[in-house]
């Protein structure tokens, strides 16, 4: 399955209020491979941003008053996620400042484009409870140099979080199962072919070693063995 891994920034921390979108990052990993395609857009937000906002992604009005609107670069978007699991630190967030803006277009939302959201806090707090889950400290724990990172960026945090993905999920490198006999053939229409079955019988010194368990669980039980009574009046 295709992944898209995404990030964005935004004016402030509520949708609700009147905060926006002001850059959108994405990476795309295929058989756990960067691919190398990616998607990346700054965004006029037609709002004042919040310094607060400032200060943790550097992104300012100035800077942005120039680059496209969310509905000039909503068609390339969601051409790039379309179909795939969406990665998302903290999904929820980046989730609700999308379907807003896509809403406001009257556009499908996330859940319409893509297959599922994969919340890759949601993952940390689950193997790391009681920690720091945050993107910087998942770096640490992964080994992914972050040295780079002096500042929030849509598409630096997108990067990162490919690698940090991968470390969490570095398990699932391979699920395939390797069967000694042949797989039984389920296929529509096909005939279901089952494999012969392969009968190991007890060697004389196994026997032996049963008759002498036997014999001690006689001796412990006073004469009350279930398996010698078997062997005298088989069951039905």
């Amino acid at each position: 399955m295709r992944k898209v891994i995404l990030d964005t920034e935004t004016t402030g921390l509520d949708f609700r209020t009147g905060d926006r979108v002001i850059e959108i990052g994405c990476v795309e990993l295929r058989g756990r491979q960067l691919t190398g395609q990616r998607f990346h857009a700054y965004l006029n937000p037609e709002r004042e941003i919040d310094p607060g906002a400032i200060a943790i992604h550097g992104l300012t009005n100035e800077f942005l008053g120039d680059k496209p609107k969310f509905a000039e670069i909503a068609a390339d978007f969601m051409e790039f996620i379309r179909g795939a699991d969406l990665v998302i630190h903290n999904a929820a967030f980046d989730v609700g400042f999308l379907n807003n803006e896509l809403g406001l277009l009257k556009l499908d939302g996330i859940e319409q484009l893509c297959h599922e959201v994969i919340d890759t806090l949601r993952m940390a707090r689950e193997m790391r409870p009681g920690k720091k889950n945050n993107l910087n400290a998942l770096c640490s724990e992964f080994g992914v140099d972050n040295s780079g990172r002096q500042l929030h960026g849509a598409l630096l945090d997108a990067e990162l979080l490919a690698e940090v993905y991968l470390g969490m999920t570095r398990g699932q490198n391979s699920l395939e199962i390797e069967f000694d006999s042949p797989v039984i053939d389920y296929t529509a229409g096909g005939t279901r072919q089952r494999p012969p079955l392969v009968v190991l019988r007890a060697s004389a010194d196994e026997l032996a070693e049963h008759e002498r368990v036997l014999a001690e669980i006689a001796k412990e039980s006073k004469g009350r063995c279930l398996w010698r009574d078997l062997e005298v009046t088989p069951p039905g």
